[in-house]
């Protein structure tokens, strides 16, 4: 099994709603906001490479949104998500699986692209993962979470045939990648551990976006249920530090990974990596 990061570009989020209940005095520490009290997000990806499979988990935020749309949100940065795979020496026609996290824009705006006046899958012989629960939450959403789920970046996967659901009552559809469901955030998140080289890869998604998220209060704004999300970060976290887990952050605009230890303060922050460097 071999991972590649996939870097999609960087974009802007308001800092206090990714922060939630904690200062702006605080988290401007290690989040930087601009003048407009905007931070800078990456939208980074996984590719995984094993056997016969290409599985690319999660795919940014896409390019077939309007001029308006893209106004709110800032992308700059030189990755894109197509431009990344080829540097990793992949077409789309090569990924057998996209597995999506979850169906928020920032995830996967990138698994549905325009061609004229229509929306086909990005990864023509991918099958596309989401689980049942999800999708129902996504496909009728509350009126918190409906600008994130747009029926754009969603329907056209299951139009194209190429949708299947995980089911969280059997073993996983990836040998060596386990799955863990949360639901503090949004229904039924997926957080894949991904076991290679005698290590586990924790992909973070947004149960823990960057390091700015380690302490169990620092809890976004966005989460629908931020009280189950403090639970299900405690369990987590120290299930990392027992396992010793590297995580991998989607969000965080400067670090790829990190570990994490028990201080007197909690579980915090150990070390930072570049994921090449430890596997």
């Amino acid at each position: 099994m071999k991972l590649h990061v996939i870097h999609t570009g960087f974009f802007k989020l308001d800092g206090g709603a990714m922060f939630g209940v904690v200062p702006k005095t605080i988290w401007q520490r290690t989040n930087p906001a601009d003048e407009n009290n905007l931070c800078t997000w990456a939208m980074r990806c996984l590719l995984i490479e094993d056997g016969n499979r290409l599985i690319l988990i999660d795919t940014g935020i896409g390019d077939k949104q309007d001029e308006k749309f893209f106004s709110h949100y800032y992308l700059h940065g030189p990755d894109t998500l197509m431009g990344s795979l080829a540097r990793a020496g992949f077409k789309p026609e090569d990924v057998t699986d996209v597995l999506l996290t979850h169906l928020h824009f920032d995830h996967c705006g990138g698994a549905i692209r325009r061609q004229g006046e229509r929306l086909i899958p990005a990864f023509p012989h991918a099958t596309y993962w989401s689980n049942a629960a999800h999708w129902a939450w996504a496909t009728h959403p509350n009126a918190r979470e409906k600008a994130s789920f747009l029926k754009e970046n969603i329907w056209p996967i299951q139009e194209s045939g190429q949708l299947r659901f995980v089911d969280p009552n059997l073993p996983s559809p990836f040998p060596g990648i386990e799955i863990l469901y949360v639901s503090g955030h949004t229904e039924k998140m997926m957080v894949p551990r991904i076991n290679v080289n005698n290590k586990v890869v924790c992909f973070m998604a947004d149960l823990i976006p960057s390091v700015g998220h380690i302490p169990l209060p620092y809890v976004m704004g966005y989460d629908t249920r931020p009280l189950l999300t403090l639970e299900e970060k405690e369990r987590f976290l120290n299930e990392a530090v027992a396992r010793q887990y590297i995580l991998f952050f989607e969000h965080d605009p400067v670090n790829e990974c990190a570990t994490v230890k028990h201080t007197e303060k909690g579980v915090r922050l150990d070390q930072t990596l570049k994921l090449a460097d430890v596997l």
